[in-house]
């Protein structure tokens, strides 16, 4: 069987890598090309597009770079029909991934999603043309089959992949041994700032003002694999309090006593890890006012959604100052009632991600025994 994997983004390449080998497993003679990155390359899959090349974060860039992400759309179609895959499979970014899911439909290609767009928080209207243009929805959040349900659209929960890639990670060597370049004997305050260079920009700054008021802690920012060592050589040379790690977010929360952590992804993986973090967000003015209008979720923390309940502090936009930041942190290093209360908080949330078994492979099953029959 042929498959076409779309990812846009680095979680989508290691979920990705985890669903190819899982694929493989199962079909051991499967042919897997698409977009996405290393982790993806080195599972078995041919990458003919690298998803740095595709990291547009908020509206005002997104309209800037149309030009490329037009360009981009065009050359996917015209490598999905001269490799006329049994079916294309979407990772997550729905921006570009549902455009090419409505003409997949259109030319006759099976259509799988694996980690379903976030619908629920904004753009609901796009569920029409996913209940159109999608044959099978496979979702990793437990609310999200009652989301969908409500619009007569039938999914499959297979729990949230990052419980097995973390789990997996805690068994290895890597958990337990060192940080390079590390030597402080002080205790670890995990910075992750974000995979993008805008976003880094603005909240890693901020972050690192802060931790000026904590002499007795060692800040460690870990940075984005995406991005040049140089980038952050410049956005750090005013602070030599603070360390840096490439390559090893998961060694430094294994360590690491409390973090500050921007929106996304590491809000769930810091979670996992059993650290008690604050969010910390700010956007461009612009792009920000625009997503206060059109975004319809309580929180914009995974964990805080997914719980339906403020288990960690959100800091948005002017509320993220140096200030609030240290107030926040004192709390998660110091008070013994803040930190109990969130790791038995994080018990719960681990609890519901694993109810739908291994995400990897039931996804994967799902994926070939539908390809099969088709």
């Amino acid at each position: 069987m042929k498959y076409y994997i779309i990812a846009g983004e680095a979680s989508g390449d290691l979920h990705g890598s985890n669903l190819i080998r899982e694929i493989k497993r199962r079909d051991p003679e499967a042919l897997i090309r698409g977009w996405g990155g290393g982790l993806m390359q080195e599972a078995g899959a041919e990458i003919v597009k690298d998803y740095r090349d595709l990291a547009f974060m908020g509206f005002t860039e997104v309209i800037r770079n149309l030009p490329t992400i037009l360009k981009n759309i065009k050359f996917c179609k015209s490598d999905i029909l001269r490799f006329k895959p049994d079916a294309v499979i979407f990772i997550d970014y729905p921006g570009f991934n549902l455009r090419i899911a409505e003409w997949a439909r259109k030319m006759g290609f099976k259509t799988i999603y694996y980690i379903s767009p976030q619908v629920w928080a904004w753009k609901e209207s796009r569920v029409k043309g996913i209940r159109e243009n999608i044959d099978r929805m496979l979702v990793i959040l437990p609310f999200e089959q009652d989301f969908f349900r409500k619009w007569n659209y039938e999914t499959e929960y297979v729990g949230h992949p990052l419980v097995e890639v973390i789990e997996q990670f805690k068994k290895s060597g890597e958990a337990t041994s060192p940080l390079k370049k590390i030597q402080s004997s002080k205790p670890l305050i995990a910075i992750l700032p974000g995979s993008r260079k805008q976003e880094i920009l603005m909240k890693l700054p901020v972050m690192l003002e802060a931790s000026r008021q904590f002499p007795d802690y060692q800040f460690v920012v870990a940075e984005a694999p995406g991005q040049d060592p140089d980038f952050y050589d410049e956005v750090l040379r005013n602070y030599p309090q603070a360390g840096r790690v490439r390559n090893q977010t998961y060694s430094l929360l294994m360590h690491a006593r409390a973090a500050c952590v921007t929106s996304g992804t590491a809000t769930l993986e810091t979670a996992l890890f059993g650290v008690p973090e604050v969010i910390c967000y700010k956007g461009s003015s612009i792009s920000y006012q625009i997503a206060k209008r059109l975004i319809k979720v309580k929180y914009i923390s995974l964990v805080n959604l997914i719980m339906d309940k403020p288990v960690v502090k959100e800091l948005i936009q002017e509320e993220m100052n140096v200030k609030n930041i240290a107030t926040e942190l004192r709390k998660l290093i110091s008070d013994d009632e803040t930190r109990n209360r969130i790791h038995k908080e994080y018990a719960e949330l681990r609890k519901l991600l694993s109810q739908g078994g291994n995400a990897s492979e039931k996804a994967s099953g799902l994926i070939v025994d539908f390809v099969r029959k088709s």
